[in-house]
């Protein structure tokens, strides 16, 4: 009995770490002219986030009509601002949490816009393990791949570790 709780443990545990492990790309929206578009992510206190947005062109090859503006804000629940930008076509944002709770990232569509057009946004948010740059971690420690290949799997273990204290906790 005892072993197999153990095994069903440690097959838990490893489901948990695949889960993790998996990499989500960016995604893509639209926005109406003069509409607003805003995404949440739930971020724990200290954890590094990153995030990058462009506008995709409508018309490939060609340059980005200038109507193709929008204004982006970073907020996090508590009202505080991370990061603003007005009329912008791409961007990015980088900053350490000094609050837990939920982050806002609201897109905000150029109105002047005659007739009322859509404009694509191609947006990728992560933060926590998924924000580190683990590429520059090779480079600057010159370490070996099963190197840091240890390192993601032990900053993974480590989220799992903190998070079920947190579950317990509730």
């Amino acid at each position: 009995m005892n072993i197999q709780l153990q095994r069903q443990s440690l097959c838990l545990v490893l489901v948990s770490i695949l889960l993790l492990w998996t990499r989500v790309g960016s995604i893509q929206f639209d926005i109406e002219s003069g509409q607003i578009k805003c995404i949440t992510e739930d971020i724990k206190l200290n954890s590094m986030t990153v995030g990058k947005y462009q506008i995709v062109n409508p018309n490939e090859g060609y340059p980005l009509p200038d109507s193709h503006k929008v204004t982006v804000r970073v907020t996090s629940a508590h009202g505080h601002n991370y990061h603003t930008s007005e009329n912008v076509n791409e961007g990015h944002f980088a900053f350490q949490t000094a609050e837990a709770g939920d982050y806002m990232a609201c897109f905000f569509a150029v109105v002047d816009h005659n007739p009322r057009t859509s404009i694509t946004v191609d947006f990728d948010w992560k933060s926590g393990i998924a924000a580190k740059d683990w590429t520059n971690v090779a480079k600057k420690g010159s370490v070996e791949s099963m190197e840091l290949e240890l390192k993601k799997m032990f900053d993974t273990v480590q989220l799992i570790h903190d998070e079920m204290f947190y579950l317990r906790d509730m």
